[in-house]
């Protein structure tokens, strides 16, 4: 080093940053006198979706509308109702549009999740271009355990919300740890016609899509489903005893059926396609870009996976965490098995109209999604999407179907995986056709990757050793 440089010498103590004076002042005034050093600091507590201390939060929602994202719109327009049902002003969020992504990219980093920038968008074009009064709303965002991203974030939006200067806006993050106390002693008839109202939307899903692809003149379908949804919906916000609904919704489910049994249709020999993948992006049909109707238009038939599948899932995972904690002859036990049994009485009730129109398109039951998904993906070490694509990808293989649209966000952990095994899967089962269909608000030419994997799913059609159940 040249003589004319000095060179400076770094202060002692503090990591290079200061002497050992700043750490003295530093310490306890009761530290320096005995010297004994003060207790390491104690880790803040960590919690699960079902545990954490915001879904534990009172609510007053008095006087206020709750917004409810697209999950699908059909089934948010249901859920919406089942809240107006108990008194509590429930609506659907508006359509998402370029506004909802320009103001989901201005609140989030981008590092979250393609959902949660929609889910964002969409709540903040309500107070900065809708401008509704802050007094007259709330937003509802389910929490979830597991490695989904998405599920952890109604805190995030609840730090969005303060930190843009709406703090007394709530957030509604429904929670079975605290026995729905935000929505107080109506908790129990919410909870049950809630879970109707998933059933009766799924049903209406899969009637559209079975019928749409072979509609003689275009928008028939459509307009049987949204005749269906409003029927439903008339149902669902009425204060009814559970009886009472259940006559109404089965009443109503006929009138349905037969009114997409009277659309006419062409006889097309399509390949069928099975919709799996991220819950958020494969239901919101702004998220997917309207992904299935591009399928349709050019030549598949699709049948997506629809909540009632999750809702199942996450009981078949609360059945598991008892196993594992020695709990079978707990109360928490007790009351899982009355609630299941309760929900597959009314599962039964509302789909008993359809046995002839739903044959061949059984829904799988999640245990043995989950049989079928362990050599790949063992449920116990995995959760969330990832188990349920990959069983349902061979579940529609075993049915004879034609290959299988994956819909889920760009960067999710779940997608990452399932992408990681289809291959192995495909090999293993005949070269069954399975595509991942990746979105994060980008254009791209999603005609052209359509296209070539119905191409591959036509060929596998005229090949494949399982014929299709008719």
């Amino acid at each position: 080093m040249p003589d004319h440089v000095t060179q400076k010498a770094a202060p002692a103590g503090g990591n290079g940053k200061g002497d050992s004076r700043c750490a003295q002042d530093a310490l306890p005034a009761e530290a320096l006198v005995t010297g004994t050093p003060p207790p390491a600091p104690q880790p803040t507590a960590s919690f699960g979706a079902d545990d954490s201390e915001f879904v534990h939060q009172e609510l007053d929602l008095a006087g206020r509308t709750v917004y409810i994202p697209h999950m699908p719109w059909g089934g948010s327009v249901l859920f919406a109702a089942c809240f107006r049902s108990i008194g509590i002003n429930g609506r659907v969020v508006p359509m998402g549009d370029s506004v909802t992504l320009e103001l989901g990219g201005k609140y989030t980093s981008g590092e979250e999740c393609y959902p949660q920038r929609i889910v964002t968008g969409d709540f903040m074009k309500l107070l900065e271009v809708e401008k509704i009064d802050r007094d007259k709303i709330a937003f509802l965002l389910p929490t979830a355990n597991g490695p989904c991203r998405f599920g952890q974030y109604a805190g995030l939006q609840r730090q969005i919300l303060d930190e843009q200067g709406y703090p007394d806006i709530p957030m509604v993050s429904l929670s079975s740890a605290d026995g729905y106390r935000g929505i107080g002693r109506h908790a129990p008839q919410l909870i049950r016609t809630a879970w109707r109202a998933i059933v009766c939307s799924d049903i209406l899903m899969k009637l559209l899509l079975k019928t749409r692809p072979y509609e003689v003149k275009a928008g028939q379908a459509d307009a049987a489903y949204l005749r269906g949804i409003h029927l439903c919906e008339s149902i669902f916000e009425l204060p009814l005893t559970n009886k009472d609904r259940m006559a109404e919704l089965t009443a109503a489910l006929v009138r349905i059926r037969d009114a997409f049994r009277a659309v006419p249709l062409r006889q097309e020999n399509r390949p069928l396609i099975g919709v799996v993948g991220e819950i958020f992006t494969r239901l919101n049909s702004f998220a997917n870009q309207e992904v299935i109707r591009h399928l349709e238009a050019a030549g598949a038939e699709c049948w997506l996976a629809g909540v009632a599948e999750w809702v199942w899932y996450t009981n078949e995972e609360q059945f598991r965490r008892l196993r594992e904690e020695r709990r079978r002859a707990s109360k928490t036990w007790l009351r899982a098995v009355l609630t299941k049994q309760v929900m597959e009485r009314d599962e039964r009730a509302l789909y008993e109209c359809f046995q002839e129109d739903f044959h061949g398109y059984e829904e799988p039951h999640v245990p043995h999604l989950l049989k079928l998904a362990k050599p790949y993906l063992p449920a116990a070490g995995c959760g969330g999407e990832m188990v349920l694509s990959t069983g349902g990808a061979i579940h529609f293989y075993e049915l004879g179907w034609d290959g299988i649209a994956d819909i889920s966000p760009f960067s999710c952990m779940n997608a990452i995986i399932t992408e990681a095994v289809y291959p192995k899967v495909s090999r293993e089962h005949d070269g069954f056709p399975i595509r991942m269909f990746y979105f994060d608000g980008t254009q791209g030419d999603l005609d052209r990757d359509v296209e070539i994997f119905l191409e591959l799913a036509r060929t596998y059609q005229r090949r494949k050793k399982i014929p299709r159940q008719m």
